[in-house]
């Protein structure tokens, strides 16, 4: 069934019907769900949507726009979420001085401080990384380590950097852009990347996938992601759902679970 390695449906943009998109998921072919929380309000919603999905599992962690809310007491609150039973990654975190509402060193300390944290707690990490290519790949590189998985969550940079990270065992999270028709990299990174490494994700309630552009996204619609990853590559969409599934899975440890 299709995996949604990156979600956010504790985004107030399902505020009045949370439970009826979720409940509907299984009926459009979507087996398991990461929940992604971008901040400690919305590790707290991620955790409390674990506990009442079966199939949805968490991310706690602080995106770079939100690490002004952090400090010692706060990542010592935000470890102790991480150790909660169907917490399966740190994330996200990372870089993003598109938006650039946090000073970029500040940004860099609390990085540092998450990815320390999923290699302390055994933990995968999933990568904000927008408009900060060369930063995001350098402080990777230089605290890399093969027993801690990381995905680059909405991947958007150029082929050529895409060799490097999964050269280092990274995976790429591909959602809804992958549709669009303009989106001339990130089809040539998926046609070259082994499909090995390619984790499906919506990053709903955003990137809704062509032909529902600029509407709410949600997991359901992942099929048509499926679909241009299948066409991209000549191979079936079936064959891209059952690798995908099985590399989510692998990636979120969950074959240690069942």
């Amino acid at each position: 069934m299709i995996f949604d390695s990156h979600a956010h449906y504790d985004d107030e943009a399902f505020a009045h019907d949370r439970e009826q998109v979720l409940d509907a998921l299984a009926g459009k072919g979507v087996g398991t769900v990461v929940n992604v929380a971008a901040g400690l309000e919305g590790t707290k919603r991620t955790v409390e949507l674990t506990k009442r999905y079966p199939f949805v599992y968490g991310a706690a962690g602080v995106h770079p726009d939100e690490v002004g809310e952090l400090n010692e007491d706060t990542f010592a609150w935000l470890k102790e979420q991480c150790r909660q039973e169907k917490i399966v990654a740190v994330g996200e975190t990372g870089l993003d001085y598109y938006w650039d509402r946090e000073d970029h060193e500040i940004q860099k300390k609390w990085f540092l401080r998450q990815l320390s944290l999923a290699k302390e707690l055994s933990l995968p990490v999933i990568v904000h990384s927008r408009e900060a290519a060369a930063d995001t790949m350098e402080i990777l590189k230089r605290t890399w380590d093969p027993k801690v998985p990381v995905v680059i969550h909405c991947y958007s940079y150029s082929p050529e950097q895409a060799r490097e990270y999964v050269k280092m065992g990274c995976y790429l999270g591909v959602g809804g852009v992958v549709t669009f028709q303009n989106a001339r990299k990130l089809k040539e990174t998926v046609k070259e990347t082994p499909l090995s490494r390619i984790l499906l994700e919506t990053d709903c309630p955003y990137l809704a996938p062509v032909p529902f552009r600029g509407k709410r996204n949600d997991s359901g619609n992942l099929i048509y992601v499926a679909r241009a990853v299948a066409e991209i590559k000549g191979i079936t969409e079936e064959e891209v759902i059952r690798v995908t599934e099985e590399n989510a899975e692998s990636f979120y440890r969950l074959e240690r679970r069942q």
